[in-house]
């Protein structure tokens, strides 16, 4: 599609006989917030790291700004920025020296690198404290530097893999009003999974639901809770799947530990 960054044909991963994403397709257009949901071992996670680089698909193939992760690793590594599930920041270093080595990473020029990190330090209210060590600072502010260092190389996509897990709600509120107005002002396209329901319901312009793998729904929020008569986008998830969000039975969470396993190999 003319205006899609993100497009996803039949993507497939198999760990040994278990089918973690099981021929998954979905477009992302530019500029848009999208929402990538589903309980846990839905594939979600797995499918971000295929998308950026981590693994390698078992079939399907992905393109990301008309790049293919696969074949093109350093070329769609340029053209997105990332937040993942568990912490990465360097706890011994400061604020802006966490900024200051991401850009150097990606070769951000060393001018463009001072006032790009002080106008995004700005924009989450930590330029004030850019000179305290991250071990100082609470989750809720580590999860802002994170979206800030995420965006340092002017990417065209920020993924979130589960930004505002272990946060209170007053602090997701606080971050998704970050994320809301640098999409916004960046012009940047915003690619989330989240458990939390309501956040989706919010933000996001489509949602793409998945369970055991596979597509389940895909839509805007309202448009979804409307197919499945209900209220809310949650209500939507349970009559659509048949199960709560946040239920993880037995086989979900050794399918998780499985996973991470072979990760670190």
């Amino acid at each position: 599609m003319k205006n899609s960054i993100i497009q996803v044909e039949n993507l497939t991963k198999k760990f040994g006989d278990f089918t973690a994403v099981n021929g998954v397709s979905f477009t992302v257009e530019k500029g848009s917030i999208f929402g990538f949901l589903g309980p846990n071992g839905a594939g979600k996670t797995t499918s971000i790291k295929m998308l950026t680089t981590l693994l390698k698909p078992t079939g399907g193939q992905v393109l990301l700004d008309g790049k293919d992760p696969v074949t093109d690793q350093a070329g769609v590594r340029r053209t997105f920025g990332i937040v993942f599930q568990d912490p990465s920041l360097d706890d011994e270093l400061t604020a802006q020296e966490n900024m200051e080595f991401h850009g150097v990473l990606y070769k951000v020029p060393p001018l463009l690198r001072k006032s790009r990190t002080e106008e995004l330090l700005k924009v989450v209210e930590l330029w004030d404290r850019r000179n305290d060590l991250v071990k100082q600072f609470s989750g809720g502010m580590k999860r802002r530097l994170e979206i800030a260092r995420g965006l340092l190389h002017h990417p065209q996509i920020l993924f979130l893999d589960e930004p505002t897990v272990g946060l209170d709600p007053q602090t997701r509120n606080h971050i998704w009003n970050y994320i809301r107005n640098l999409n916004k002002k960046e012009k940047i396209t915003v690619f989330f999974t989240t458990h939390y329901m309501e956040e989706a319901d919010r933000v996001a312009d489509q949602v793409t639901i998945v369970d055991h793998g596979k597509i389940i729904a895909q839509g805007t929020p309202a448009a979804l809770k409307k197919k499945a008569r209900a209220k809310t986008l949650e209500d939507a998830f349970i009559r659509l799947t048949g199960h709560n969000l946040r239920d993880e039975d037995a086989s979900n969470a050794e399918t998780m530990r499985m996973m991470k396993k072979m990760w670190r190999r």
